[in-house]
């Protein structure tokens, strides 16, 4: 009965140990060790790390071991690695005997496996502690592959100083990845951690310098090494004081630190592009520099992936500046006119206007927004195109008003522009002219998508997980139009861009914030978008900071990187986006002076593709027969400025003058309500009431509430102040036309 009962026990026992020695090991070894942030680019070569929170060069641990390296470890630390479960029992013994002799600890026996165990447990070192190493290397060995147990060590032996790990020391002593080390490079590192910091390139080197050739001794008596390669590998010095880690895309480096610590990040980067990009941009921001524009940055995706294939924060952080930190690719900057080709695609997708439609540009002053085109003066009607490549202020604020701020500022959020958080009265009709903020990350990533949807099969995007998925704009005739009028984007006032040296078209567009604080140039072709900002990251204004002046040479130059990519030609057709296909448009008459479809009393007319909702658009307005003449007329407010720039322009005056009105209110519109703001000595100044006649030399007479209140000829201008309530203007001329507009006062 005592037998069993005993047999029972050291059953108990057995198990209990079994129980303990299966589970003595913790689950994750080097939990709570910080690692160093590791980015590097779509290949796997470095562009940047970050030490770990602890201040140590500690790489997230590899999954495998250049073959010069294990070899030149498992020689020198533990030949019998291969063969041993965790405790090389010779070793062991050879080692006490050793002690023994010298009178005090020289050699511990550890193998590759206990020493792993000791780096992840750090405990003192003595008799208790190497039996629980012992032990727990042997479960370690269980539960891992050699190579596993390789590459723990690795990644988290120390190589002296502050560098922990073979891919860190690789860098910090070699300035390259261990997959490029030599025999000698590998030996140095595998002797390393023997003693760390007693022997290390920066101490005893000389000691160091004899163990390293110990083991390149004995490598080549192994045969690893043959005569000329130890010869060789003999010759090669030791590395002086660790060096520098490559510093490619700096900024992108820093936001994943930041995103995700302690973690390894492949990006979609191209580490030879990158440093091309980074060369162009450090050039210019270098010569911007000398006239007060210190910051610059960029980036180029791939249209069809939305990879980012080139990341310049700010060129020339190493030069000492304020701002140069500052990663301007994911700062909001006022848009400028930057998101005006995402207006004209809305308008042409859902048929408000087509590709010329004639939109006035003439003086406007809404609730005392009063935009102004950038040369300050007006046209009093021009083409959308055309509005769209001069980027003209007024035309695109009517294109807004037309359209609703509403509606367009839904379709910005769902083109991917993640900073317009406000509603849309808080932004008003200024939003398209740089009322809002956008990064440029999300602006080049909007161009990407236009070029993309338009290459795009699915005219939907209504798959999940496609990059496209949600992309508002979808209409491939508007996309074309869209498109073929950004290619030929030139402010007449600035430099001409077809005289750039480029073999390639691009469709691009420029953008220049109030108080020129921020340039944009944003283009793209059927492989590339590519962006840049210029300006000040502290947001000083300078005067000659324009997209097209600063922004866009740099944005050509990068584009002349740039290579047409293989199969490319599936989307090309001599070098630019081939045409929509038949299904993608209707085709239409469209009156060739007004740009709106054909209606009956136009003379000329052409026959254009136009996207499926533009049978809805309004047909002419301005072609009418009367006494059996057909003229082009246009409204009086828009014939004062057009026929300045139009001497062919020929209006003609009916003589049934019942329904002919020579005069138009420019400023106010009928209806409005008006806030008078008070001076700074308490004070109104009132009110100025603007009014286009087709013949400016004759005489205006102004009465407000039926109360004369002036005359006025050539410039039919007039300063009132109203009091607070309801009023109603009207203007009388010689002939006895009279027109009256009812407006508000707040």
């Amino acid at each position: 009965m005592g037998g069993k009962v005993q047999t029972r026990i050291a059953c108990g026992l057995i198990a209990a140990i079994l129980i303990v020695y299966l589970f003595c090991l913790p689950r994750n070894l080097f939990k709570g060790t910080g690692y160093s942030t590791v980015v590097t680019d779509r290949n796997g070569e470095l562009l940047g790390a970050r030490t770990a929170p602890d201040g140590q060069w500690r790489f997230p641990p590899s999954d495998s071991i250049p073959l010069k390296f294990q070899i030149a470890l498992i020689e020198f630390e533990d030949r019998y690695f291969a063969f041993h479960h965790g405790v090389n029992p010779v070793a062991v013994i050879k080692a006490a005997i050793g002690n023994i002799k010298a009178g005090r600890i020289i050699s511990g026996g550890s193998t590759l496996t206990m020493q792993v165990i000791r780096m992840s447990r750090r405990k003192p070192r003595n008799m208790a502690q190497k039996i629980i190493e012992a032990i727990l290397a042997t479960r370690l060995e269980l539960r891992y592959n050699k190579m596993e147990i390789l590459c723990l060590y690795a990644s988290h032996a120390p190589f002296g100083g502050n560098v922990v790990g073979l891919e860190a020391a690789s860098w910090r002593y070699f300035g390259r990845p261990p997959a490029e080390l030599s025999w000698a490079e590998a030996a140095t590192l595998a002797v390393l951690p023997n003693s760390p910091s007693d022997i290390h390139p920066g101490k005893n080197r000389n000691r160091l310098l004899e163990k390293r050739n110990r083991l390149l001794t004995t490598l080549h008596r192994r045969g690893y090494l043959d005569d000329l390669d130890l010869e060789l590998a003999l010759e090669e010095p030791l590395p002086d004081e660790p060096l520098p880690l490559p510093q490619e895309a700096r900024h992108l480096t820093e936001y994943h630190c930041k995103q995700t610590p302690g973690q390894r990040v492949r990006t979609t980067v191209d580490i030879h592009l990158q440093r091309q990009v980074e060369a162009v941009a450090d050039q210019w921001n270098l010569e911007f520099s000398m006239t007060g524009i210190h910051d610059l940055a960029a980036i180029v995706m791939d249209v069809r992936s939305g990879d980012i294939l080139a990341y310049v924060g700010n060129a020339n952080p190493d030069m000492t500046r304020p701002g140069s930190d500052v990663d301007i690719i994911r700062s909001p900057r006022s848009t400028g006119s930057i998101l005006k080709p995402v207006l004209y695609c809305s308008l042409l997708q859902e048929g408000e206007i087509l590709p010329n439609t004639l939109l006035p540009d003439i003086p406007v002053n809404i609730n005392g927004f009063s935009p102004q085109n950038f040369n300050r003066q007006f046209v009093g009607a021009v083409p959308a195109s055309e509005a769209l490549v001069r980027s003209l202020n007024v035309p695109a604020v009517h294109m807004l008003r037309k359209y609703g701020v509403p509606k367009f500022l839904d379709i910005l959020r769902r083109s991917g522009i993640s900073t317009l958080p406000k509603s849309a009265s808080h932004y008003g009709l200024s939003l398209i002219l740089g009322g809002g903020e956008a990064t440029l990350m999300d602006i080049t990533t909007m161009y990407s998508k236009m070029s993309a949807s338009y290459q795009s099969p699915d005219t939907t995007h209504t798959r999940k997980g496609d990059r496209l998925h949600g992309f508002p704009l979808t209409d491939k005739c508007a996309l074309w139009w869209t498109i073929d009028a950004l290619k030929e984007v030139n402010r007449p006032d600035e430099i001409d861009w077809h005289l750039i040296n480029s073999v390639k078209k691009v469709a691009w567009k420029t953008g220049t914030s109030f108080g020129f604080r921020d340039a944009w140039a944003v283009g793209f072709t059927a492989d590339y978008a590519v962006g840049v900002w210029a300006g000040n990251a502290q947001g000083q204004g300078m005067p000659g900071l324009t997209g097209a002046r600063t922004a866009g040479p740099v944005m050509f130059d990068i584009f002349n990187l740039l290579r047409q990519k293989e199969g490319s030609g599936e989307y090309y057709a001599d070098g630019w986006f081939k045409e929509p296909v038949y299904g993608d448009y209707i085709t239409a008459e469209v009156c060739s002076e007004s740009g709106h479809l054909k209606g009956v009393d136009c003379p000329h007319a052409d026959t254009l593709m136009l996207p499926r909702k533009a049978i809805k658009s309004s047909p002419c307005p301005y072609h009418k027969t009367v006494d059996g003449i057909c003229s082009f007329t246009l409204p009086p407010s828009m014939e004062w400025y057009y026929r300045q720039h139009h001497p062919e322009y020929k209006p003609y005056i009916p003589e049934n003058k019942q329904d002919y009105s020579p005069m138009e209110f420019i400023y106010p519109e009928s209806g409005a309500e008006i806030y008078i703001p008070r001076q700074l000595d308490g004070s109104t100044a009132g009110i100025t009431f603007n009014l286009a006649h087709r013949n400016p030399d004759t005489k205006v007479f102004w009465h407000l509430d039926n109360e004369y209140a002036g005359q006025t000829q050539f410039l039919h201008q007039i300063r009132l102040i109203p009091s607070k309530g309801k009023h109603t203007v009207t203007a009388v001329d010689e002939s006895g036309n009279s027109i009256s507009i009812a407006f508000t006062i707040g």
